[in-house]
This record gives C-alpha cells, structure tokens and sequence, in this order.
C-alpha cells in the first residue's frame, strides 16, 4: 500500500479496511487479519494499526472478540458508508465545491457528467 503524506497513515488504513468490507472483501462476522498481520502486510508499527482498530471499533465497523480478534461487525457496511459520508462531506466536497466555484462550473454539466460517470463505471 502507498502512503499519502497528506492524511495520517491510520487515516489511510481504515479507509483501506471500508474499502475491503463495501467490495464483499471482508464480510460481517469475519475475521479481519490481526493487528500484527496488518502490519506487517502494510510495513506499518503495530501501534498504528491498534490506532485504526480502535477508531473503526469506536464506529461500530469492526469488533474486538477478546482473545479471539477483531470481527467485521453485523451492520458495518451502515458504518462504514456513515463514516465515509461524514469524512468526504467535510474533508473532500469543500475542495470540490472551490474547483467548481472557481472553474465556474454549472450543476448542468456536473450532472451530465455525474450521469455518464455512474453509467460507464456502475451500469453492466
């Protein structure tokens, strides 16, 4: 995985934890890989991994099974989608809002090319 240096890497890593649940990756119930396993696989401290555990715990998207691990949670998809809509709301639609304000871009041709955008990448 590559790290941007723009957000905090355990930032990056629960975005890359959502990601495999909202593919059907990691479904509810399972198991997710260890906070050792993680860090390993991503070349991360231990620590940073526990970070991200605990913020996707405190949202309801994984569980902690003492002893046994973390578990994808029964309804994480919800939270994952809330989370995710919470973060791109505040962190990325302002960026994008500026571009479109000082692009002088209308709701038209966004819409246009929203419609296009979920017709090629969505509709089989």
């Amino acid at each position: 995985m590559e790290f941007r240096d723009n957000k905090a890497i355990y930032l990056q890593i629960a975005e890359y934890v959502c990601e495999h649940i909202l593919l059907g990756k990691w479904k509810a119930d399972e198991k997710v890989p260890s906070v050792r396993e993680m860090a390993v696989e991503l070349e991360v401290n231990p620590n940073t991994v526990m970070r991200t555990y605990e913020l996707l715990q405190n949202k309801n998207i994984i569980n902690n099974k003492r002893g046994i691990g973390f578990f994808v949670a029964e309804n994480a998809i919800d939270g994952v989608k809330s989370y995710r809509k919470v973060q791109f709301m505040d962190d990325e639609l302002p960026v994008v809002f500026r571009n479109i304000y000082l692009l002088n871009i209308g709701f038209d041709e966004l819409k246009t090319k929203y419609e296009t955008f979920v017709k090629e990448n969505f509709n089989a």
